[in-house]
């Protein structure tokens, strides 16, 4: 455990993978580099929510994957390859959309191995409690672990933790949700073991179980497709995305809500599959969580935000220093989501300034805290492009440390090249 007066080039906030890529960033580029997660396990949403499912390291549709995110990313893919995870894309029938399907068990130990092998810092179990800045910049952060509280000094600094926590201990500005009070709805994904192993899932039946359960349950399903479901890699288990629930605040009480009743309609869900669903007779809910999956929170000032038009036009930026290629994917209303899709080639950049803090010189952007309008942020939140936000986000800091001022378009893209990523 590093003394008090420890520092850093660079501090990252936030494990997921976010946080992951730009730990990676950074450390490539040549910065000693810290990364503070408040569980027990990197990760994000794949771990810490059971979203087994890496979106937006492909472009959307066609018959043949085409990859729009490499660097970081592929090197935990690559680990992922090495403990037996065949990481290839996959075809979702419902959407059209290319993911990765994951195992959350060896995706913890994938990015365990990958951080310890460039060197970072990693603090698990500790959280960003506090920052001490001057008008401009951020000097320290103070993190509360399990044996108490400690200060980490830093050069640069990256806010990968999904919620903006360390951009608002450091009293950035930030909007809440849409900035209309609407924040997009939350989903507890289902892991359901006892499934018989052979044979294709009849999505119609499935569909009938949703109907079965609208009738059983106070709680409503609105999906009326089945939603998005899977067997999970290695193993026969069957993960099901089908469990909305609407968000009016970011308070504790709503907080507490939405995971209770989340896991009782889990419960009366496996007991409609049972009685519905052929070669689910003996079905067992196997996991939820362990927390309920968080798509939006709070968004703090960037110096620019991406905006609707970016993403329908795949605007191409000379500024621009990652991909993004997942469609604009919103759910305003619990179980209905709404799909916009990108034009161009398939992908639009994201710009430097969009990972860059307002007002804070050596404060940076990771993953779904980046600048993207209401409309943008549907495309901009998804883990295969926080991987390259936060890589770009990661490699801006160390050469922020460096030099001691920010630094240009130019000098970022031409790290990431060198390190692999795709632009």
């Amino acid at each position: 455990m590093p003394r008090n007066e420890s520092d850093y080039d660079v501090i990252v906030a936030g494990g997921g993978a976010g946080g992951v890529g730009a730990a990676i960033g950074a450390a490539k580029a040549g910065a000693r580099v810290a990364l503070v997660e408040k569980y027990g396990f990197l990760g994000g949403a794949a771990t810490n929510a059971q979203v087994l499912a890496y979106c937006g390291f492909f472009h959307h549709g066609g018959n043949e994957a085409v990859q729009s995110v490499a660097g970081a990313g592929e090197e935990v893919r690559d680990e992922l390859r090495r403990l037996g995870l065949d990481c290839k894309p996959y075809h979702s029938p419902t959407t059209g959309n290319w993911i990765i399907l994951l195992d959350p068990e060896r995706l913890k130990v994938a990015l365990d191995r990958v951080l310890a092998a460039h060197g970072v810092d990693v603090f698990l179990h500790s959280r960003v409690a506090a920052a001490s800045r001057t008008a401009d910049a951020i000097e320290s952060v103070t993190v509360a672990g399990m044996d108490g509280r400690f200060r980490l000094i830093g050069e640069s600094f990256v806010d990968g933790s999904g919620d903006a926590n360390l951009a608002l201990v450091a009293g950035q500005p930030m909007r809440l949700g849409d900035g209309e009070g609407r924040i997009q709805a939350f989903t507890m994904p289902i892991r359901v073991g006892g499934v018989t192993a052979e044979g294709r899932i009849d999505r119609q039946r499935i569909i009938a179980a949703v109907d079965a359960f609208n009738e059983r349950s106070p709680e409503k399903i609105n999906r009326t497709d089945g939603g998005i479901y899977t067997r999970v890699e290695g193993s026969g288990d069957f993960w099901w995305l089908i469990i909305d629930r609407e968000m009016p605040d970011l308070s504790s009480r709503s907080f507490t809500r939405a995971e209770q009743s989340a896991r009782e309609m889990a419960v009366t869900m496996v007991e409609v599959l049972r009685d519905k669903v052929e070669g689910f007779e003996r079905a067992y809910l196997a996991q939820t969580g362990p927390q309920i999956g968080v798509r939006e929170t709070r968004h703090p000032a960037a110096r620019y935000e991406i905006t609707h038009d970016d993403v329908l036009q795949g605007r191409l930026r000379e500024d621009g220093v990652a991909r993004a290629s997942w469609p604009i994917e919103l759910h305003t209303e619990a179980g209905k989501p709404a799909y916009e899709f990108i034009g161009g080639p398939g992908y639009y950049h994201v710009p430097l300034d969009a990972l860059h803090a307002k007002g804070i010189g050596n404060l940076w952007y990771a993953g779904r805290v980046i600048g993207a309008d209401p409309r943008a942020y549907g495309s901009t939140r998804v883990m295969g492009t926080a991987f390259a936000s936060g890589e770009a986000a990661g490699v801006a800091a160390a050469l922020t440390a460096g030099a001691g001022q920010a630094p240009d378009a130019a000098a970022v893209r031409a790290q990431l090249l060198a390190q692999g990523a795709l632009i």
